[in-house]
């Protein structure tokens, strides 16, 4: 199967309207849908329900949805992957949201260029969310990243298990307390990621966060190493008792055969494990 019929199949999937999706591949409309039908020929299924006035995805469409997207993004990935090896000085790219690497990043980086398989490593500072993105499009080779996050195609192993802090306006009713319970939120242990995927939403990285916290516009459930390493006027800091950790992981491209990821992994369990002991 070629990489253009899936594209065009994942242009008309994600529009679900075959005169946008040509819009939006820069072709008309016809050669569009002769190459759909031909897709479904070859796969002896049909891919989308038509009438006159919609299009909708069959089940057998909504499963090639999800591995096409997977396919396609493989497909660049591995592009970007082979013009970055083939550099004249290679280097390995870890993503990292900034300010979320538990204090791990700095020792990490040292022991890790003392491996014998070891490359220069390049820093990738991104936002909440982008980490998988970057590892799947090929853009970088490893991220340390929170949980939870899209784990498709990927590979990841977990670091770090902190409590969890909520962060909150000074004048904040709850500020008074010494501690806080998930309840006195207004969440339940059920919504608490949902709340979490909310709060990330709200700016692109701490300290976008941390000023509408202090602005009384969000309160955030956090990792408690936040409250020691970023203290901020007008933001308190109060542990929540029975919130679920905050989970770090060191992920990577599930289709990675490359010694100096492997080494970094290597690495990170053993900083992330030294570091764990110390505070026990």
């Amino acid at each position: 199967m070629e990489s253009r019929p899936l594209r065009y199949f994942v242009a008309v999937a994600e529009e679900l309207n075959f005169t946008r999706a040509a819009e939006r591949l820069g072709i008309s409309s016809p050669p569009l849908s002769r190459a759909i039908r031909q897709l479904e020929t070859e796969l002896g299924v049909s891919l989308f329900e038509r009438t006159t006035h919609s299009v909708t995805l069959t089940p057998a469409g909504a499963v090639l949805l999800a591995e096409a997207r997977i396919a396609l993004d493989a497909l660049q990935a591995a592009g970007r992957r082979a013009q970055r090896a083939a550099a004249t000085e290679p280097k390995l790219v870890l993503a990292v949201k900034a300010d979320g690497d538990a204090g791990l990043l700095e020792p990490m980086l040292a022991r890790y260029a003392k491996e014998p398989d070891a490359l220069p490593v390049a820093i990738r500072l991104c936002a909440w969310h982008e980490q998988a993105r970057l590892l799947r499009e090929g853009e970088a080779d490893a991220a340390l990243v929170h949980e939870p996050f899209d784990r498709t195609s990927l590979d990841c192993e977990p670091l770090v298990a902190e409590s969890r802090v909520v962060a909150l306006a000074a004048d904040h009713p709850l500020s008074l307390r010494d501690e806080v319970t998930v309840t006195d939120l207004g969440l339940t242990h059920d919504t608490v990621s949902q709340f979490i995927e909310g709060t990330r939403r709200q700016g692109r990285d701490l300290s976008q966060l941390l000023t509408l916290v202090g602005l009384g516009d969000v309160t955030a459930l956090l990792p408690a190493s936040v409250a020691t390493r970023y203290p901020r006027p007008g933001v308190v800091y109060r542990p929540v008792t029975d919130a679920p950790p905050a989970v770090l992981s060191i992920a990577w491209p599930q289709q990675s055969r490359s010694t100096a990821t492997a080494a970094l992994v290597r690495v990170a369990e053993a900083v992330a494990k030294e570091a764990v002991a110390k505070e026990a």
